[in-house]
């Protein structure tokens, strides 16, 4: 068994208790209130944009579509929101304060049953970093690398970034814990062509196998930067919804993504169904969190193994599970707080869910463009059917043995994956059971998915093994424009991503084409 490896001199204050760390740096926990909330994306909580190094941005779980893995669950978990491909010197590592991990609830309770912890280190080669002769002196350069990186020769490289996998059954904190695996390589960034000659060939090699206690399969992992997979037209939503988002008012068009020239950094891991599914009713739930020491006390003469000093308990700072609703639904003065909580904890404030206020949000901005006499917000309160696709999930579907309302991702294991090319990217909606929610793939549309669920598509009439069938939620007067085909314009789909672990495609690089065209 293990615990997290953190040198001292990065986790710890020699000589200081954590009681008097806590009063020196005028730090303390924040008190947990939990949230009933779908999940947070992209830069979604006030707090959060102080630490972009430990904000989840998207996750997705699937059964693996890759010819041949069928039997395998596919998980990633997206950090740093945003990245610029150009975004040197020092680009985006990962923080060697936090701890990632993807949580995984097998039997229902909302619990963790099954917790992969992941812990970075980042170390200048031979203390230093690449070094040269000047005149008499010999000095490190301000770069990370000093010349081109192959698969083969990385010795121009100085700075190296490697990571720890650690399972933990049980509670994530006091739970049995194995290290599992050797110390896994995270590649360099994609700093450019010139750097990075064949930026696939280099980051290919650390696509590794993983060996799981008690199963006789290995996994895969991968960690390194990606292209940004999730499509919204961000600047429009959020400019109270600049745009008529239906169908035939806006035009379908990649540039209307505005994360189309973004990278994003990726852990991604494949493991064996048996692996995962416990003894529950094949359900997963799943969701992933950032943790951070929970104080820290800048230092004045910081160095590159030291740049502050951190002490005391791992508290969660992000939490993630499907995406959108932090930014959309949950209140302004409780996004920080939603990324502090448990799904364990979800149902003490329901109301965001049973009550939701995005439907008013878009009456008041759109009743006259949809030609809408009288409030096109559905009337079915509390919102059953929103409860049903987001804390509970769906009898017969994705919901477990064990029925828990709260926020996790709930994927059947027992659903065949679709292959790429025959996926639909409005998933169950569309009639593919085999997407959102239940669990997310890459190609799944969850913006145009959101913003139809919200507004009423489950009141009407949707395929179930291809008969138009409603659900029993409500009814088609309870939602007057829940059959409208509400769109933020960005589409995506399957073909937009690779058909093999990681499936992310590869990162855009720094130079010399510094755009999602190349």
């Amino acid at each position: 068994m293990t615990t997290p490896n953190h040198s001292p001199s990065r986790r710890l204050i020699k000589g200081l208790s954590v009681k008097t760390l806590l009063a020196t740096s005028a730090l303390a926990a924040a008190g947990a209130i939990a949230l009933p909330s779908f999940a947070s994306s992209h830069r979604e909580a006030p707090a959060i944009t102080e630490t972009p190094k430990v904000d989840g941005t998207d996750f997705y779980m699937f059964r693996s579509y890759e010819p041949g893995r069928e039997g395998f669950v596919t998980f990633i978990a997206n950090y740093q929101p945003i990245q610029a491909p150009y975004g040197g010197p020092n680009y985006f590592t990962m923080d060697p304060d936090a701890l990632y991990e993807i949580h995984i609830d097998n039997d229902g309770d909302a619990v963790e049953d099954l917790t992969y912890s992941f812990d970075f280190d980042n170390e200048l080669v031979n203390g230093t970093g690449v070094m040269l002769q000047i005149g008499d002196k010999t000095l490190p350069i301000p770069l990370r690398a000093a010349g081109a990186i192959t698969a083969g020769d990385s010795s121009a490289l100085g700075e190296t970034e490697t990571y720890k996998i650690t399972v933990v059954e049980g509670d994530r904190r006091s739970g049995t814990r194995t290290e599992i695996g050797t110390t896994f390589t995270k590649p360099v960034d994609n700093i450019g062509n010139k750097t990075l000659p064949d930026y696939d060939a280099y980051a290919n090699q650390y696509i590794n196998d993983v060996t799981v206690p008690g199963c006789a399969t290995p996994g895969r992992v991968f960690v390194g930067q990606r292209k940004e997979a999730f499509a919204v037209n961000l600047g429009e939503v959020f400019d109270l919804v600049n745009l008529v988002p239906l169908e035939g008012s806006i035009e379908q068009d990649k540039d209307n993504d505005d994360l189309k020239d973004a990278n994003v950094t990726s852990i991604a891991l494949e493991l064996p169904i048996e692996c995962v599914t416990g003894a529950g009713n094949g359900v997963i739930g799943a969701w992933t969190t950032a943790s951070l020491p929970q104080a820290q006390l800048i230092d004045p003469t910081p160095t590159y193994e030291r740049p502050a000093l951190q002490g005391g308990a791992y508290v969660q700072v992000s939490r993630l599970s499907a995406p959108l609703v932090n930014e959309v639904v949950i209140g302004l003065p409780f996004k920080d707080l939603f990324n502090h909580s448990e799904p364990k904890d979800d149902a003490q404030a329901a109301d965001f869910v049973t009550n939701p206020t995005l439907p008013a949000l878009i009456d008041i901005l759109f009743r006259d463009a949809l030609g809408a006499e009288d409030n096109i917000a559905p009337s079915n309160l509390p919102r059953t059917d929103l409860v049903a696709a987001f804390l509970t999930g769906f009898e017969g579907v994705n919901q477990q043995a064990i029925v828990t309302g709260s926020e996790m991702m709930r994927l059947n294991t027992g659903i065949e994956p679709t292959p790429r090319d025959s996926q639909v990217n409005l998933g169950v909606a569309g009639g593919d059971l085999a997407g959102f929610p239940n669990g997310r793939r890459p190609g799944d549309d969850t913006v145009d998915i959101a913003l139809r669920v919200v507004m009423g598509a489950l009141c009407h009439d949707i395929p179930v093994n291809g008969t138009p069938t409603n659900l029993g939620f409500c009814m088609p007067e309870d939602a007057p424009v829940g059959n409208a085909p509400f769109t933020d314009g960005a589409p995506v789909s399957a073909a937009d991503v690779q058909n093999a672990f990681p499936y992310l495609n590869t990162p855009i690089a720094g130079s010399p084409n510094n755009t999602g065209d190349q």
